[in-house]
């Protein structure tokens, strides 16, 4: 098993900026791919950036340019800089790690 916990969510205006954090323990020597994920209210749970320990990364459309992942394989920690901040990108955001672990996650919000 892997646990995984988040932190670095809050409230931040438009505009601004927020750096989210996820360390992992327990089996971390399974993990390849790890990334985050967002949940707004009323809607289904959407990817938005993925990275493999090779540092291969993945974005949704809809975060590219302004979010960046980033990893530290000797610390087992995955970050997410959130610059640009708009109020739809207001969620639970969720840590992933390869296969099916998740976080307890972390609300988002941003205010217009």
């Amino acid at each position: 098993q892997v646990q995984l916990v988040e932190s670095g969510g809050g409230l931040v205006q438009a505009g601004g900026s927020l750096r989210l954090s996820c360390a992992a323990s327990g089996r971390t020597f399974t993990i390849n791919t790890m990334g985050w994920y967002r949940q707004a209210p009323g809607k289904q749970r959407e990817l938005v950036a993925t990275i493999t320990n090779g540092g291969n990364s993945n974005y949704a459309d809809s975060v590219k340019g302004r979010f960046t992942i980033s990893r530290d394989n000797a610390k087992n920690t995955v970050y997410l800089l959130m610059n640009s901040l708009k109020p739809e990108d207001t969620a639970v955001y969720y840590c992933y790690a390869n296969y099916g672990n998740w976080g307890q996650g972390t609300q988002v919000t941003v205010s217009s």
